[in-house]
């Protein structure tokens, strides 16, 4: 990511979890269903006490708290130091590690997870960004059975992306990229992930992606 936008989620870090609720109290994008996204990502990762869980991009530390009363041991990283910070005092069982997913491989990181999960990051790339790092991901981080869940803005489909982008007008932001589900199923799937999706909110999904060639 830019350094533009790792000035924006560090002067943002302070507020994040207040523009979560305010978006959810008003069942608006982005962050509609926020804390269901969040559940089902816990959920459907299906970790066990064993596992050891990669949250990439833990922000604050939402997810990562719901991690670490399932897993043996849980990481998050992310690029804004700041919010690392809030996520280590709100989330101390966890490690916490600053990294750009754009940067090599951390030497203080785990080299390999049983689980992979992220929410609210992906939307970042463009789907040929979001393949190769995913695919990278499952080929080089994950341990034998392992999956990779991710919660983001997502839609079913073109046109329930089209009547979201209506209704948000002006606070849409023409710099992301959101996840199309009809269209980059597909394109998992020929790359080599089984995929689950399911829609959780008017703009939040979860997939569930397990590589064939990472078992």
């Amino acid at each position: 990511m830019s350094q533009d936008r790792a000035e924006l989620f560090e002067s943002w870090a302070e507020d994040y979890d207040q523009a979560v609720i305010r978006d959810q109290m008003a069942d608006a994008y982005p962050f509609a269903g926020y804390d269901d996204v969040v559940d089902a990502v816990a959920v459907q990762a299906n970790i066990l006490s064993n596992h050891r869980v990669l949250d990439i991009g833990a922000g604050t530390g939402n997810l990562t708290a719901k991690l670490v009363c399932r897993a043996g041991e849980v990481w998050g990283t992310d690029f804004s130091e700041r919010m690392l910070q809030l996520a280590q005092a709100k989330v101390p069982q966890a490690h916490f590690r600053t990294w750009n997913v754009h940067d090599s491989w951390p030497s203080d990181l785990p080299e390999a997870f049983d689980r992979i999960v992220s929410t609210y990051v992906f939307h970042e790339f463009d789907d040929a960004a979001k393949l190769s790092l995913l695919m990278d991901l499952a080929r080089t981080r994950l341990l034998p059975g392992g999956c990779l869940v991710i919660g983001d803005i997502a839609f079913p489909d073109a046109s329930a992306q089209a009547v979201c982008r209506q209704n948000a007008a002006s606070l849409w932001d023409e710099s992301e990229h959101y996840w199309v589900a009809s269209r980059i199923i597909p394109q998992l799937e020929k790359a080599g992930f089984v995929v689950g999706y399911k829609q959780i909110s008017v703009c939040g999904g979860v997939f569930v992606l397990r590589f064939e060639d990472a078992a």
